[in-house]
């Protein structure tokens, strides 16, 4: 079975930065795609930002410059780095991978159980 458990979620200011992190375990025989989406209340979930086993990585024109995406791919896990938060960055914030388990199977998509970032103004 694979998880997702992220952390670095919280409560801060406006201007403020905080890290997440997303680790996968479990049986992983490879990540070709990972990425962090967010809830905003009463809203949609919304991509925020994905990064691929390359390190290819796109983020929402509305993190743009202020939010880095990056994996360690020894570790099975993905950061964000989130610089000059705004409180309508408050969300909360779900890690998402595409995964293959085994060499000879398509990969399937796993959800972590999301943390929550408030940003206060």
């Amino acid at each position: 079975q694979v998880q997702l458990v992220e952390s670095g979620g919280g409560l801060v200011q406006a201007g403020w930065s905080l890290r997440l992190s997303c680790a996968a375990s479990g049986t992983i025989f490879s990540i070709p795609a990972m990425g962090w989406y967010r809830q905003p209340p009463g809203k949609e979930r919304e991509l925020v930002a994905t990064i691929a086993s390359n390190n290819n990585a796109n983020y929402a024109d509305s993190v743009k410059g202020r939010f880095t995406i990056s994996r360690d791919n020894a570790k099975n896990t993905v950061y964000l780095q989130m610089h000059s938060l705004k409180p309508e960055d408050t969300a909360v914030y779900y890690c998402n991978a595409h995964i293959k388990t085994v060499a000879w199977r398509p990969s399937a998509n796993y959800w972590g159980q999301g943390t929550q970032v408030t940003v206060s103004s």
